[in-house]
């Protein structure tokens, strides 16, 4: 634990930080400047999707440091090259924009959106429909797409251009056929609304209102992405194909870097000039992504995430039989949500005197974020420590 929590930090109050200094990490788990180790089962918010620092991301980045860290986008970066041509050959997109976080992304995606109506279809329509209780991000615009007021509160005016419809609501959808938006952004697992998970034959439906309507379909894959939910994007267990996607958080293990992946119609929105990153993709951050999605799609982890989602489905149905306090267990992969009957951050918080790391996504959701490659031998040790959790007043 911190030694000295009350001593006043010059870092801005925009955390509520449990008194817990993390220094050190290595697959599932972490340990404290105290020498506390502590199994982490949020993944750095969906982030740490090959454990914490896997050595083939770590031998890629210490190689990098050797040659060059930064350079500007003026320049061809080998790396982006070969991550832009890894992401583009295991998904449905063609071209990719490189930036920094997954804020950044939905940004590029709204400003894709809006530049691609202006400028290819020769439109003024420039409305983004979103969900409520959706979550895209932090910056003004992405705020404006979140479908959560609380997000939103103390900073009005907000960017214009957005609306929000219920989230797998099949007589919503006909608002889009009349509205004719720029685009639609999705997640397909509402990660901070809840974990909640989208219905297939409501997003069978949107996507073909939006092929009929010449809507853009954006798929936010940012906490679903890169393996989460057992394929490589969430959007492929839907039978969909999105004119574009934003990924972030899992894409460098750890080190920021985010991107949106487009279909060329909606690629062509973006032309010199029109956006840029100075830090988005470089040397280092590409070097970080291009082995972390070398390793996920040459070696057997997703099928390895498909046998540990099983296991872990199972763990947590037999947890709930138990403890009558979980009154559902849902998500997708190894994006899971508990839906307790109590108060959830304070389930977190004494799971954390059990040394054990979860998260909450609303005030009576509990999220679990193994990383993706955890061990059924971590799963049962996760589920002793939710037990004593649990079993503790």
């Amino acid at each position: 634990m911190v030694t000295n929590t009350s001593q006043i930090s010059s870092v801005m109050s925009t955390y509520s930080r449990f008194p817990v200094a993390l220094v050190k990490g290595k697959g599932s788990y972490v340990w404290d400047d105290q020498g506390n180790q502590f199994l982490d089962f949020t993944s750095g918010i969906a982030t740490c999707n090959l454990g914490h620092v896997p050595n083939v991301v770590k031998e890629k980045l210490e190689e990098q440091l050797q040659n060059i860290w930064h350079c500007s986008n003026l320049y061809h970066i080998p790396n982006q090259e070969k991550l832009a041509a890894l992401l583009t050959a295991n998904s449905c997109g063609d071209q990719v924009f490189f930036c920094n976080s997954g804020a950044e992304a939905n940004e590029a995606a709204i400003k894709l959106a809006r530049r691609y109506t202006s400028k290819v279809k020769g439109e003024g329509s420039y409305e983004v429909i979103t969900f409520k209780q959706s979550f895209h991000g932090r910056t003004l615009a992405t705020l404006s797409a979140t479908g959560q007021e609380k997000i939103q509160q103390g900073f009005a005016p907000l960017v214009p251009g957005f609306s929000y419809l219920p989230f797998n609501d099949f007589d919503a959808l006909n608002e889009l056929a009349i509205r004719k938006p720029a685009a639609v952004l999705l997640e397909l697992v509402q990660g901070e609304g809840g974990v909640i998970p989208a219905d297939p034959d409501w997003v069978s439906k949107m996507a073909q209102i939006c092929q009929e309507n010449d809507i853009l379909l954006m798929v936010d894959e940012v906490q679903t992405g890169i393996g989460r939910t057992g394929t490589l994007f969430a959007y492929e267990h839907y039978g969909i194909e999105p004119d574009v996607i934003s990924v972030a958080k899992g894409l460098g293990s750890g080190f920021p870097i985010g991107a949106i992946i487009a279909k060329e119609k909606a690629a062509k929105g973006f032309d010199p000039g029109s956006h840029g990153s100075t830090f988005g993709g470089n040397p280092l951050a590409s070097a970080a992504g291009v082995a972390t999605i070398s390793h996920i799609v040459e070696s057997n982890l997703l099928s390895h995430v498909k046998e540990i989602t099983e296991y872990l489905d199972l763990q947590l149905q037999e947890l709930k039989e138990k403890f009558p306090l979980i009154k559902e267990v849902r998500g997708k992969g190894l994006l899971k949500g508990l839906v307790v009957e109590g108060d959830a951050p304070e389930i977190v918080k004494k799971a954390i005197g059990n040394k054990l790391l979860i998260l909450t996504a609303g005030p009576n959701v509990l999220r679990i974020l193994p990383p993706l490659t955890a061990t059924k031998e971590e799963i049962n040790e996760f589920k002793e420590k939710l037990e004593k959790t649990f079993q503790s007043k």
